[in-house]
């Protein structure tokens, strides 16, 4: 749960710290700006994943489903500045499928916390393969991190990918081939 006055309160020390004045007019109200902008941003620390991926659906028979390119916004530990990008996710369903909605709100779920971005990965892999007893998953994100490239070595366009493989597409190649060629297609 987001402490808002704890968070306002830091943000008036940090305001001090880089010189400015919190008490000057524009930004009198940025304390608790910043403070609610934090329940958006930070809200997934109080979410389980869990809750989107218990709506299920029987099936007789589904070789794999993707859905690619679902956009996120998340925010690096390291420097707490914004990371965003697509991530692309596929599974091999045991008899059951989630409505393709969920696995975007899964995404949601772990994006919206301080995290790093190969944690984020292995996260929802590990979500989508507990909760819908896949017998795959595989999980992509393509991200591009503003730590890179608005300081530091400044590489705006740089990305980083990150992969994370579970069950049948960790063991068998050729799954990973066909995820690979349908999100570039």
């Amino acid at each position: 749960m987001i402490d808002k006055e704890k968070v306002a309160a830091a943000v008036r020390l940090f305001l001090e710290g880089i010189g400015e004045d919190p008490t000057r007019e524009g930004l009198l109200e940025t304390p608790e700006r910043v403070a609610r902008m934090c329940e958006e941003i930070y809200g997934g620390m109080d979410e389980d994943p869990k809750e989107h991926l218990s709506t299920q659906f029987r099936v007789i028979d589904s070789e794999i489903v993707i859905e690619k390119d679902i956009t996120f916004y998340s925010t690096c530990e390291h420097h707490l500045l914004p990371f965003f990008g697509r991530a692309h996710i596929a599974y091999i369903p045991d008899g059951v499928v989630v409505g393709l909605s969920k696995l975007a709100r899964t995404v949601e779920v772990f994006s919206r916390r301080a995290q790093i971005q190969e944690q984020m990965t292995a996260e929802i892999a590990d979500a989508i393969e507990k909760n819908l007893c896949a017998c795959g998953v595989m999980v992509m994100i393509e991200a591009e991190h503003t730590c890179m490239t608005m300081r530091g070595v400044k590489k705006p366009g740089a990305k980083t990918i990150t992969i994370a493989t579970r069950g049948l597409f960790a063991q068998d190649p050729e799954w990973r081939r066909i995820f690979m060629e349908s999100i570039r297609g």
